[in-house]
C-alpha cells in the first residue's frame, strides 16, 4: 500500500530522552540559550523547551542507554501512518496511543532511527 501525500509531512516537535534531565537541561541552556519550563505531569515532571522560532520540544528523563534525540513528526491519520511504516519494514516501539494534546506512535526502521508520529487533537 503507496499512501499519497500532498505535502512533505513536517517535524512538529523534539524531544531529549536521556538519563539526567538537569545536567541536559544546564547544557542546552548555556550552549544555546534554550528556555526550559518544568510542568508537572500525571507520573512525574515534563522539562518542555522553546528551542527559538516558533520550535518547541522538551526533557524528558527515563532510563535510557544513551541520550536519544525523538523528532515527532505530523501526520493526518496516525493509525494509517503507523501501519504504512510498518509496511515499510519498520518496528513500531509505541503503539498509537492519547494524550493531553493528541495521539503518538513510535517507529524505529533500520537504518533510519525512531520517530514519532504525531497527530494534533483538533
Amino acid at each position: 500500500m503507496t499512501m499519497q501525500l500532498s505535502s512533505p509531512r513536517p517535524v512538529v516537535h523534539l524531544e531529549l530522552h536521556t538519563g539526567d534531565q538537569a545536567r541536559a537541561s544546564a547544557f542546552y541552556t548555556s550552549l544555546l540559550g534554550w528556555r526550559r519550563q518544568l510542568i508537572e505531569a500525571g507520573r512525574g515532571s515534563y522539562l518542555a523547551l522553546d528551542l527559538g522560532g516558533g520550535f518547541g520540544g522538551g526533557i524528558v528523563e527515563c532510563g535510557t542507554a544513551r541520550p536519544l534525540w525523538l523528532p515527532y513528526v505530523q501526520v493526518d491519520q496516525l493509525q494509517a501512518s503507523t501501519d504504512h511504516a510498518r509496511q515499510l519494514g519498520a518496528s513500531v516501539l509505541l503503539t498509537p496511543r492519547e494524550g493531553p494534546a493528541g495521539w503518538r506512535s513510535v517507529i524505529s526502521a533500520p537504518q533510519c532511527g525512531e520517530l514519532a508520529l504525531w497527530q494534533p487533537k483538533r
